[in-house]
């Protein structure tokens, strides 16, 4: 298990407080009944939209309503209980959509850099890839990348202008250079948008010849067509 402390607060959080993270509803689980049913009402009905060439893509929801709500409790609100279902829904669906489903892979979430994670405390992407993990069976890799230039937050940036900010972001984990994964690897991260940072560990990765099959996110900011 990782992040063993950050899991003990979420737990204490979840006995001691009693309230929803994104309503403050009284529950005894991670999430009310309530705001479960908002979030898949965010569910992508094809997570498969964006499973294409040349970064095949599987996601879970529209970035967007709840699901932009939580992921953001999530990630600035000090809330890492909230992976835990998310991820556990993301590996679900996976086991149901996914046209890979039956392949085995390495499961390596997109890290932050050691200064915000320090100051976060943890990396949202490596809770939801353990949850994911648990859920699908997949074999979860928490340090096969790493990241070591800190870059600016991508919002608002334009495409060159991501794609500028990532440069040289990533490396492959001394892990990864001394044995590479019997595997290839499925990318997990938070949302993705225009695909400019998962496009830079692909990148990386492939520069020592490790396979990396496609991108598994929570959520994208693509719609169902």
């Amino acid at each position: 298990m990782i992040y063993a402390r950050t899991a003990l607060k979420g737990l204490l959080n979840l006995f001691l407080q009693s309230h929803c993270p994104l309503c403050q509803r009284s529950t005894a689980r991670e999430l009310c009944e309530y705001c479960e049913k908002q979030l898949k009402k965010c569910h992508l009905k094809d997570p498969n939209i964006l499973w294409k060439e040349p970064l095949p893509v599987f996601s879970w929801g529209v970035y967007g309503g709840s699901l932009k709500r939580a992921i953001a409790a999530l990630k600035y609100e000090n809330q890492p209980q909230i992976a835990r279902p998310l991820g556990q829904w993301l590996g679900e669906a996976w086991l149901l959509n996914s046209p890979r489903r039956d392949q085995r892979f390495v499961v390596v979430p997109i890290p932050l850099h050691a200064s915000k994670q320090k100051q976060r405390g943890y990396n949202q992407a490596a809770l939801l890839a353990q949850s994911f993990c648990q859920t699908t069976g997949l074999k979860f890799k928490l340090n096969g990348l790493e990241r070591v230039r800190e870059t600016k937050a991508q919002f608002g940036l334009s495409a060159s202008e991501r794609e500028k900010n990532l440069a040289a972001a990533f490396a492959v984990s001394p892990e990864f250079r001394d044995r590479q994964p019997d595997f290839p690897v499925l990318l997990i991260d938070d949302i993705y948008t225009t695909g400019a940072t998962a496009a830079a560990a692909v990148q990386t990765l492939s520069n020592w010849g490790i396979a990396v099959s496609g991108l598994v996110a929570l959520a994208t900011a693509i719609k169902n067509k």
